[in-house]
């Protein structure tokens, strides 16, 4: 009843029992098995089904913690912990209403943050799941792709350059091939391999081409198996360290100051509990416990905004760095251009007696031609013919296209039985292979000129003869039109305006670089790859590369004709000299850079090696999808920067307001009534009572936890906030975050001071408090007055802390300022109808002086940040080293070398001494060459760096003319 395929009957030992028709379970001996128990023709759609039942899909479940212990993890750790501790000293001084709300804080705070990171959690898991990897399957004798989740033990797959390894599985017969491992050894190199090795899931094929039969899926795999063990260290983002750092000094400050405070009250005879109470609320109330939360919510919300417009995060801190980024190097294929070739009527010929067809027929063979095309060549080449009379031809050996050798080439046996070789690729990599080169280069290289300047590809045609040395001939050339996204140029003008720089760098010719960054009006300095160093990446790479080489990069518009080392090169050089690097790429081949990069961007169709390596996958095509995702990660950065701002401001307005005003008020000297309300009484009507003074002020523990809910509360909803992106790249300026905090926050302070001091003086019959109607405050009032203060102080600063200009410049954002609304009303309501103990209501009228007063300083409060950012701003573009102030590609270019000249301790002399070397150097180099016959290719190329001398030389004389100017 049960069919069993050749490789399950002889993958089972001989002495199992297979009466219950599970000796599938055996197939994975320790043994090596047998290469060819499946055909070539692969499983059945049938057999591939029952086992998928039997062995389960191709994933394995990894150790992750359930949501019950990461609900359990957020009420463990610094600030739970303290929280907890109030809880306790509550609970020993019998205080029962406010050990109440410190347990309903911390039920609050462990809840949010749960859902909050559950949510993040869940986003980025979703985006990462629409980027499964794909397998290319042969089922049922047909070449298909599938989900990789979806093979099992027996199929026969399809590995080629750029694909991960999707399950473990030993390589058919067929030529060597390149496998990337350092994912699961952390080897540096690629390893060979060849019939009859096990290739393992989680690596990478770089070279080559060959079938495979899978051994293993899931958790039986190797991968599965030492995932644990083969997991890199987490390291801290660079956003995680800013958070930490502001984190750190905020705790700080409040660990100096809560605990001067401590000691203060101790001395002056404080109850130790209810010392201790105050000050760990004190504490939790100053540091921002909800900042991790709120920034994690704002960037898992970006994230889905970025989803939307066709943008995966694989990791959310990229958000952060892309918001920064100020150098673009991107690909041209595809990204700049449409990546959708015509073939031209205009074909070439440069072998006697060849016709297009012949052409046409040789490239096809050069791919392969029974299966689905890999790139959009090949696409292109496939359907310009009818492929039915290629079913008499036989492929016999198959090299697909390689960046480091620019060309595929097939070996095929003909209806006659001859053998012979073709291959297309690189005109200039065809040609070198002709036997007769010297009689057809300058007509080669004219024509392939001639169809650059025009913005025409090439791709040349060669075959073996028919002699018995079988020598290549060239024989043709098909061209093909790439021209640019209707959208690139004005993309490129939108970078620029937004302190971006754009590079392109392409393995096509030079002269077709030129012209693309001629009609998208990049300029026309293109450089070849002899201008950059020849170090081997293997062998490291010298810090010294940005200073050596870092001008001629940065003068560059573009690099024509690079591999892949050089890519990484140019990115290393770039981020040497301070820039924030983000690369586009799609291949195999563009991996190393995309890790490199501060941003790595997989583009539309990458391979699994680029989206692995990658920070961003794009699933649309285009530039214009990259600078929308810019924008958008600004904004993000904006809301967050806004948040900081705001949580500093609030810190220093707590903690500065309560150390002052316990170290220098004493409420206890004042004249205040002595008045309790009855019960039933009107708590405005005021009687002759007993009531205790304390001996220095300070608000008791119930109205400091309720500030901190309703701030952390309402305050997430900063991430739907209203804002406009930069013109700039977004950098973390600490120092002025710090500076317009300590403005906004000192600001509060002093107005809190001010109002406490007007209260505890308000039965002065001269007194501002008395002339408005509402003086003659007990303490109890005084008390619940300044909580209301204190909190409508926090909730206004939000508003002018989400500006750098008047508060009115932007309207708020709709669930901002709802929530701001809900918070500010829930005070006040508390303040007129205070159920509990320790503070007492206050009239309405005293709520609206109280809000007057709050908004009067609001007013003082934006005006000073307005002036204050006002000053920092000419202080900043005043500094030409400030990188910030950059609005236009030149002066991007102009700022960084001139900073690069400061940093790197060259002075004005020292950079004028290197690029006079360097230019010697290349005329040495030109003067070396003089007699070898000179290619249009060179002369292009050396051209361009030409262009790049004279421009940096400019960049000199412009630098010097500035400094003695200044």
């Amino acid at each position: 009843m049960n069919e069993k395929s050749p490789l399950l009957r002889s993958g089972a030992p001989s002495n199992v029992d297979d009466t219950n028709g599970h000796d599938d379970r055996y197939y994975m001996g320790v043994e090596k098995r047998s290469l060819y128990n499946t055909p070539e023709c692969g499983i059945s759609t049938v057999e591939a089904a029952r086992r998928l039942k039997l062995f389960g899909p191709n994933e394995f479940s990894s150790k992750e913690k359930s949501i019950w212990l990461k609900l359990l993890e957020q009420f463990w750790g610094p600030m739970p912990i303290m929280i907890w501790l109030a809880i306790l000293v509550e609970l020993l001084t019998q205080d029962i209403p406010d050990f109440c709300v410190l347990l309903v804080l911390q039920i609050l705070n462990g809840v949010v943050g749960w859902y909050e990171e559950l949510k993040a959690g869940n986003a980025v898991a979703a985006l990462k799941a629409s980027l499964k990897p794909e397998a290319l399957v042969i089922r049922d004798g047909v070449h298909q792709t599938i989900n990789a989740s979806m093979l099992v033990p027996g199929d026969r797959i399809t590995l080629s350059a750029g694909s991960a390894v999707p399950a473990d599985c030993d390589l058919c017969e067929g030529n060597p091939v390149q496998i990337d491992q350092a994912a699961l050894t952390g080897e540096s190199f690629p390893v060979s391999m060849g019939p009859g090795d096990n290739a393992k899931m989680g690596s990478t094929v770089t070279r080559g081409e060959v079938e495979a039969v899978v051994t293993a899926t899931g958790s039986e795999t190797f991968f599965g198996k030492t995932a644990s063990l083969i997991s890199s260290v987490d390291e801290l983002s660079h956003f995680q360290k800013i958070l930490l750092r502001i984190t750190m000094f905020l705790m700080a400050i409040s660990l100096v100051l809560v605990g001067f405070c401590l000691g203060y009250l101790i001395y002056n005879g404080e109850a130790f509990l209810d010392a201790i109470a105050f000050s760990v609320v004190l504490l939790v109330a100053s540091i921002p416990i909800a900042m991790q939360v709120v920034c994690t919510s704002t960037m898992a919300l970006g994230s889905r905004k970025l989803a939307e417009e066709k943008v995966i995060v694989t990791q959310l801190q990229s958000i952060e760095t892309l918001s920064g980024m100020n150098m673009l190097c991107s690909d041209k294929t595809g990204t700049l251009t449409r990546n959708k070739m015509e073939l031209q009527d205009d074909l070439p010929i440069f072998f006697p007696g060849a016709t297009r067809e012949d052409v046409l027929v040789c490239a096809a063979l050069a791919a392969k031609w029974k299966e689905p095309p890999k790139d959009a060549l090949d696409t292109l080449v496939l359907n310009a013919i009818d492929l039915r009379p290629l079913d008499q031809y036989t492929m016999l050996d198959h090299s697909p296209f390689d960046p480091s050798v620019k060309r595929t080439e097939s070996t095929i046996k003909g209806p006659t039985g001859k053998i012979f070789k073709v291959t297309k690729g690189a005109p200039q990599i065809v040609l070198s292979l002709a036997h007769n080169i010297e009689e057809i280069r300058e007509a080669v290289e004219a024509k392939v000129l001639d169809l650059a300047r025009r913005g025409i590809r090439s791709l040349a045609v060669g075959r073996t003869d028919e002699s018995a040395d079988g020598c290549w001939v060239f024989l043709g050339i098909m061209t093909f039109l790439d021209p640019p996204r209707h959208d690139t140029k004005r993309t490129i003008e939108l970078a620029h305006e937004n302190g971006i720089d754009v590079k392109m760098i392409t393995g096509d010719q030079a002269a077709i670089a030129v012209e693309t960054c001629r009609m998208l009006n990049m300029g026309t300095t293109v450089l070849g790859t002899d201008v950059l160093p020849t170090a081997r990446i293997e062998d490291g790479l010298s810090s010294t590369l940005g200073h050596d080489f870092g001008a001629i990069v940065e003068s560059a518009d573009a690099f024509a004709q690079v591999f892949p080392e050089h890519k990484f090169l140019i990115v290393e050089i770039l981020r040497q000299r301070g820039w924030i690097v983000g690369m586009t790429g799609d291949g195999v081949n563009d991996a190393p850079a995309l890790k490199k990069a501060d941003v790595g961007i997989a583009v539309e169709g990458s391979t699994d090696a680029a989206r692995a390596a990658a920070d961003i996958v794009l699933i649309k095509p285009g530039l214009s999808v990259i600078i929308n995702a810019i924008t958008l990660s600004r904004k993000i950065f904006q809301r967050m920067r806004n948040y900081v701002t705001y949580r500093v401001a609030c810190t220093i307005q707590l903690l500065f307001f309560f150390f002052i005003s316990v170290l220098m008020f004493h409420p206890d000297s004042c004249r205040f009534p002595h008045f309790v309300p009855r019960v039933g009484e009107c708590p405005f009507n005021h009687n002759t009572s007993t009531e205790a003074v304390d001996p220095y002020f300070k608000l008791p523990v119930i109205a400091l936890v309720l500030i901190t809910i309703l701030n952390d509360g309402t305050i997430i909803s900063i991430a739907y906030d209203n804002v406009v992106p930069s013109k700039r790249p977004e950098k973390w300026n600490l120092p002025r975050i710090y500076c317009v905090a300590a403005c906004l926050g000192g600001i509060a302070v002093a107005s809190s001071l001010l109002l406490l001091f007007l209260g505890l003086d308000s039965w002065n019959s001269t007194g501002p408090l008395a002339m408005y109607g509402v003086g003659n405050l007990t303490y109890n009032e005084v008390m619940m007055m300044m909580y209301l203060k204190i909190s409508l102080s926090d909730f206004l600063t939000v508003f002018t802390a989400r500006t750098d200009g008047f508060f009115f410049s932007r309207a708020p954002g709709l669930l901002l300022a709802v929530a701001a609304c809900f918070a500010t009303l829930v005070s006040t309501l508390l303040a007129i109808f205070w159920p509990f103990t320790e503070m007492q209501a206050i009239s309405p009228k005293l709520c609206l002086f109280v809000w007057v007063y709050c908004i009067l300083w609001f007013f003082v409060q934006d005006i000073a940040k307005v002036f204050l950012n006002y000053l920092l701003d000419k202080v900043a573009h005043s500094n030409v080293f400030d990188d910030q102030g950059i609005t236009s590609k030149k002066y991007v270019r102009q700022a960084a070398f001139r900073k690069n000249r400061v940093h790197m301790g060259s002075t004005f002399l020292d950079m004028e001494a290197n690029i006079r070397d360097s230019f010697v150097a290349g005329r040495a180099v030109r003067a070396s060459h003089i007699d070898r016959p000179m290619s249009v290719e060179q002369a292009m190329e050396r051209l361009g760096r030409l262009e790049s001398e004279v421009k940096m030389l400019r960049h000199v004389i412009q630098s010097a003319s500035s400094s003695n100017t200044v």
